[in-house]
């Protein structure tokens, strides 16, 4: 069997999520969610809602909070409320995970190509790549509300590989919560778990798992995808 160094090898496209994947930003939605709540009588987040709810589409996350059936119109009300939140929270506020731009020239110059898949609405998704200054350099953006299913399905990954053009197995992916990790492994992909979100043990604990664990993009140079830095990059 192939190590999962040597599987990392094969990838033709990678895929990365945004929220707390491209960089640890979680503590500002975990902030304007609590603001958010306690405007309309809930309880602040608890570990167990955040593994449940992290990765997930507001139409999918808002009805289970509320305990009721919503309108499209009454779940973009309180998305468009709480996302206002972590962009005016978030704003001059956000960097790039450690190692991110090193691996995004790496993949460049292998000319691997690269989307994101993500729950985050349009505002959000546009704000923080802004922010990020990624906007041009990661232009291919699958997103869950535009497929028919939300993570933990694999529909958003399997977007993000068309979008592409790459066959999901020879797909990377990269992950920080347990439903995006369950998303990416159904699309059938190698996946990288990163722990800004969650512990290894958490991570570790998802079904089916990660196939590795990295805390940045530095680690993951240096062990799963230090073939990327080799100097035999193809003319």
């Amino acid at each position: 069997m192939k190590s999962e160094v040597e599987t990392t090898v094969d990838i033709q496209g990678v895929v990365f999520d945004i929220d707390g994947t491209l960089l640890d930003n979680m503590p500002f939605h975990e902030e304007a969610f609590n603001t958010w709540a306690g405007r309309h009588g809930l309880p602040a987040l608890t570990l167990e809602t955040r593994k449940w709810m992290d990765g997930k589409r507001n139409r999918d996350i808002f009805p289970y909070l509320l305990k009721r059936e919503m309108t499209v119109d009454e779940v973009d009300v309180l998305a468009d409320e709480k996302e206002s939140l972590y962009r005016t929270l978030s704003k001059g506020r956000l960097s790039a995970l450690a190692g991110l731009e090193r691996l995004l020239q790496l993949l460049q110059a292998r000319g691997i190509p690269v989307a994101l898949a993500t729950s985050a609405p349009t505002a959000n998704v546009k704000h923080t790549l802004a922010e990020l200054n990624f906007t041009t350099r990661l232009a291919l953006v699958a997103r869950s509300d535009e497929v028919p299913r939300g993570k933990p399905f694999p529909d958003v990954f399997l977007r993000a590989a068309e979008m592409m053009g790459v066959d999901p197995a020879r797909c990377l992916a990269f992950e920080d919560a347990p439903a995006g990790i369950v998303a990416a492994r159904t699309a059938g992909m190698i996946t990288i778990g990163v722990t800004t979100s969650y512990t290894p043990e958490i991570l570790a604990s998802t079904e089916p798992p990660p196939h590795a664990i990295v805390k940045n993009y530095d680690q993951f140079l240096l062990e799963t995808g230090a073939w990327l830095a080799a100097d035999d990059v193809p003319a």
